[in-house]
């Protein structure tokens, strides 16, 4: 690889349109030099010369993988158990005008799970809180691009450091801990938590919503669409609402807003229900 090598303004606008048209991020100008030292060690591992030849490479890939290493190398996925807390004390007092607890039905989407920090949350959540939890039938649909991430989501082990800020009554009736071959502690989500989730890889952008055949309860869709256009969220949005039922809720993150929208009604900051 040439040490010069250098991502000029033609291929980063390739770069722009194949992450847009393929999974809806629109990156601004500025992020050339952030995509540029992201994919220098690509250049090494794969032993290519040019930025160019790396988008051919990921363009011309038919399984898509490259496509979401790139995207992954692009984005944060900074994720935490119990993260945006005030959504967390709102269904604490809002939860049974939510879910119907007659039905004593509930299914979520958590809509881009990550390492799945988010969707065992919502369940750890639900057994602590819910009245005769055993007597519900609870699903959850928890769905990311990236196969990778989603192997760890399954795996659902985690480091201290990743479950510290937990109370440790909680960590002891949800994980089981245990020393891996590094010597570290290891904290596993239990069986009877993961029993109620399925994770599935989707594409929020370029996916098919009618395999959904059902409504949910709620949908979690926290800090995605601060990558995407006002025309990518809108239709997001348009999506989401076809799967919400009448009293459901749509959960964002704090850094996000849905403004001048015809479908959905702030209910809190970063808690939507439809109009």
């Amino acid at each position: 690889m040439s040490q010069q090598a250098e991502l000029s303004i033609k291929t980063f606008k390739k770069y722009q349109q194949l992450i847009y048209e393929e999974v809806g991020i629109s990156l601004a100008e500025h992020k050339k030099t952030l995509v540029q030292s992201r994919l220098r060690k690509w250049l090494t591992k794969y032993n290519i010369n040019s930025y160019e030849d790396l988008y051919d490479l990921i363009a011309s890939d038919k399984s898509d993988q490259m496509l979401i290493m790139l995207v992954n190398a692009i984005t944060t996925n900074v994720t935490s158990f119990f993260r945006e807390e005030s959504q967390w004390v709102y269904l604490k007092t809002n939860l049974l005008n939510i879910v119907d607890p007659k039905k004593k039905k509930i299914r979520i989407w958590s809509a881009a799970c990550s390492s799945g920090q988010e969707p065992y949350t919502i369940m750890i959540f639900l057994k602590d809180y819910l009245k005769d939890f055993n007597t519900w039938d609870i699903k959850i649909l928890a769905t990311d691009i990236s196969e990778e991430i989603l192997q760890k989501a399954i795996k659902g082990e985690y480091l201290y450091k990743d479950v510290e800020a937990l109370p440790k009554s909680m960590t002891r009736k949800h994980f089981i801990e245990s020393i891996n071959d590094k010597g570290m502690k290891i904290y596993t989500i239990k069986q009877e938590i993961k029993d109620h989730i399925i994770f599935r890889s989707f594409n929020l952008v370029t996916g098919d919503f009618s395999i959904f055949k059902n409504k949910f309860d709620m949908i979690f869709c926290r800090n995605v669409m601060i990558y995407f256009d006002k025309v990518t969220q809108n239709i997001l949005l348009e999506n989401y609402a076809r799967l919400l039922k009448k009293h459901s809720r749509l959960f964002i993150g704090h850094s996000e807003s849905i403004q001048n929208n015809n479908i959905y009604k702030m209910e809190k900051p970063s808690i939507y229900k439809i109009k």
